[in-house]
């Protein structure tokens, strides 16, 4: 009787184990066949594809294939090539991609993309696998820079943040556009979970009703892009980071129309510490006609712009700009993080030590560019990373110097 018993739970045991077999290797193609559709998607036919030498695969993608065709809004959108209107006193020659393209990217050393055609960095099957779920593959984390003291963190870690912020000062007054000069380093990121960014945000709106944002900079974010190397980016959100927005073109939303600038691609120039500064001159700017939000890397570079209609709030103008860094602590070991923000210096230490914004700008809604009056400074972790602002009639304005290098005897 024992025996029979014994054979039977043997029998469940080994039938339980086959089910559960069966479910996981159901439940793994499942993943995969949604991996394998997403990468279908954002991997769009291309007419020629370039072999960067830094491992990028770069596909030129012909404008009629251009990823705002798959946002719902926009499936008839007339891509706007050119803006119409700048802030007052500033050029209006675009870059012709060929004279005046300071901007350059390693990629184009091996090719460059036929005419009505955009670069798209490739997306592979192993950036998906390591994103936190396929859903929040290129997302931020919603514990974001407007909550600054989140009162739930997650399990994907602290955001920390050492910024410059102005507000508008009346209900009716409106950002129209930023300008700025942002140093350009390679900081070490601990976990690559983690990362570091220096950006620009323009914002409407606030966390519990809405935020909106578009925000450009350069970043080292290990879990996109697989290196440690800086990299160009955007990002945008019309819901507080929680489910609508992305960086890139991973999403449908920035509107790309530079056929020599990809969003993603690394920057091959940074700064050494007692050595030579780069810097990226970065514009943002409403057009005044089409709504639209352009974005300038360099001097003539237009790289694209955020259609006016994919915001309430921002359709008619920000109510807040920000400038500086942004890391993720993920506290490991319940420490914080060695991740370095800037250059890794602390912002006392100063020029070619410290990373900086400088010469930074504002454009009001009467589209005249003028210095920030009366900003403010946020630092999440004083101990950890720090901002000093400085406004001066000399040749850098308004600017300041931030970052640090998280974990130390006093950061812990």
């Amino acid at each position: 009787m024992i025996d029979r018993i014994m054979a039977n739970l043997i029998v469940l045991y080994i039938l339980v184990i086959l089910a559960m077999i069966v479910i996981g290797r159901e439940s793994f193609d499942t993943r995969d066949a949604e991996i394998n559709r997403l990468l279908k998607k954002l991997n769009k036919p291309f007419l020629k594809s370039i072999k960067s030498p830094d491992g990028d695969i770069i596909d030129c993608v012909h404008m009629k294939n251009h990823p705002i065709y798959d946002h719902p809004l926009f499936k008839n959108h007339t891509i706007q090539m050119r803006p119409t209107s700048y802030p007052e006193g500033w050029s209006n020659k675009d870059s012709d991609n060929e004279k005046h393209n300071m901007v350059t990217q390693l990629w184009t050393i091996n090719g460059k993309c036929p005419k009505n055609s955009i670069p798209i960095r490739r997306t592979r099957k192993e950036d998906i696998l390591r994103a936190k779920s396929i859903e929040r593959f290129g997302k931020k984390d919603p514990n974001n820079i407007h909550q600054h003291k989140p009162t739930n963190p997650t399990n994907d870690g602290v955001h920390e943040y050492a910024t410059l912020k102005l507000e508008v000062n009346s209900p009716r007054a409106k950002f129209y556009g930023t300008q700025t000069f942002i140093n350009v380093w390679k900081p070490y990121v601990q976990n690559r979970a983690e990362f570091s960014l220096s950006q620009v945000w323009m914002s409407a709106g606030s966390y519990n009703t809405q935020l909106e944002t578009i925000e450009a900079g350069w970043q080292v974010l290990t879990a996109l892009y697989n290196d440690t190397n800086p990299r160009y980016f955007v990002y945008w959100t019309n819901d507080s980071y929680i489910q609508h927005g992305c960086y890139n073109t991973i999403c449908p939303g920035f509107v790309l129309v530079n056929q020599a600038f990809a969003l993603g691609a690394a920057i091959p120039e940074v700064s050494i510490r007692d050595g030579l500064q780069y810097e990226i001159f970065t514009s943002i700017w409403k057009d005044r006609s089409s709504g639209n939000w352009w974005l300038r890397f360099g001097t003539h570079v237009i790289v694209g712009y955020w259609p006016s209609s994919l915001f309430n709030r921002l359709r008619i103008g920000a109510t807040e700009v920000e400038w500086g860094g942004e890391i993720v602590n993920l506290k490991e070991n319940n420490q914080h993080t060695s991740t370095q923000m800037g250059s890794g210096s602390f912002a006392i230490n100063g020029y070619r030590k410290a990373s900086y914004f400088r010469n930074i700008f504002v454009i009001d809604e009467n589209n005249i560019t003028k210095q920030p009056v009366g900003p403010s400074t946020f630092v999440s972790e004083e101990s950890c990373y720090d901002i000093r602002y400085h406004r001066t009639e000399q040749v850098w304005g308004s600017f300041f110097y931030y970052g640090g290098p998280g974990r130390s005897p006093f950061c812990n």
